[in-house]
């Protein structure tokens, strides 16, 4: 439990440095991709010094972290857009309640248990999720809009289950650094590209503040997929508990963080998503 823990501790703090990253000016874009290298010298840093990272061609998984690297930071352009058209509570609303997807191929797949408490607890988080991420006026979508939020809700499930399913079948756990590490490296060459395109195309800037921002991001962003993966490989836990349990959390600490760090309002609606999110968690204990 305490790698979910420091999961949910370490992505609920990617909120308040993304925050304090519209205070300074930081562009979001350029940091992430200094963060992703970031996360990679952290996680290779944390392997045996002899393996070398072309070793990591030769890894059954090698494909699938390919797969999770484009991926990552292709969601995350998707969030953004999605933050900017429809605002931040549609896009963490698409983000998270997109649980469903791995919570039903864990069941299907991995004939994990779905008794009368787990139900319950999957119906209360969805609500709590929508409840707590709710503002008044962000919910109205658009046709345009509304294509980004279902690319954003199904991208985001599809990678939680891929990050399951293949960490699952062709990782063992002397591996996870390193496997980590490489999805990170490739999320970085294909920002990089992304970058380029910028470059040449739209005559952008390298901005310093986002070098620095990027180098802040990347640290906490390895460890929250970090120990996310550390506790899909626990086996006393099931990944439709373990992703239900990490989304709710981090919404319900970033709301909790925002209160406290940037006096941010929580409506009714909002306080009741956080008392919904505590009565899920105990249903999935139960």
């Amino acid at each position: 439990m305490i790698y979910l823990i420091l999961s949910v501790f370490f992505s609920s703090s990617l909120f308040v440095i993304f925050k304090l990253f519209d205070k300074y000016h930081v562009d979001n874009f350029q940091a992430i991709i200094v963060n992703y290298f970031v996360a990679f010298i952290v996680g290779y840093s944390l392997i045996d010094s002899s393996i070398e990272v072309t070793s990591a061609v030769r890894m059954p998984w090698f494909y699938g972290a390919v797969i999770l690297g484009v991926l990552f930071i292709s969601i995350f352009n998707v969030m953004a857009i999605t933050s900017q058209r429809g605002g931040l509570s549609v896009a963490s609303v698409a983000a998270k309640m997109s649980v469903i997807i791995p919570i039903i191929f864990g069941i299907l797949v991995y004939n994990e248990s779905f008794g009368i408490y787990k139900l319950i607890g999957v119906v209360l988080a969805l609500m709590a999720v929508y409840l707590t991420a709710y503002k008044k006026g962000a919910m109205n979508l658009n046709s345009t809009l509304l294509i980004f939020v279902l690319i954003l809700f199904v991208g985001s499930g599809v990678l939680d289950t891929l990050v399951k399913y293949i960490e699952t079948t062709f990782v063992t756990k002397n591996e996870l650094e390193f496997y980590t590490a490489i999805i990170f490296l490739v999320a970085g060459f294909t920002g990089v590209l992304m970058f380029i395109y910028q470059l040449i195309f739209k005559k952008i800037k390298i901005n310093i503040r986002s070098v620095i921002g990027g180098i802040v991001l990347g640290i906490p962003n390895y460890f929250s997929i970090f120990y996310l993966l550390k506790a899909l490989q626990h086996p006393a836990l099931e990944s439709s508990t373990v992703f239900t349990i990490n989304n709710v959390l981090i919404v319900m600490l970033t709301s909790l963080l925002g209160i406290v760090l940037f006096k941010e309002y929580l409506s009714v609606r909002n306080k009741v998503g956080i008392l919904l999110s505590i009565v899920a968690i105990l249903m999935f204990y139960l």
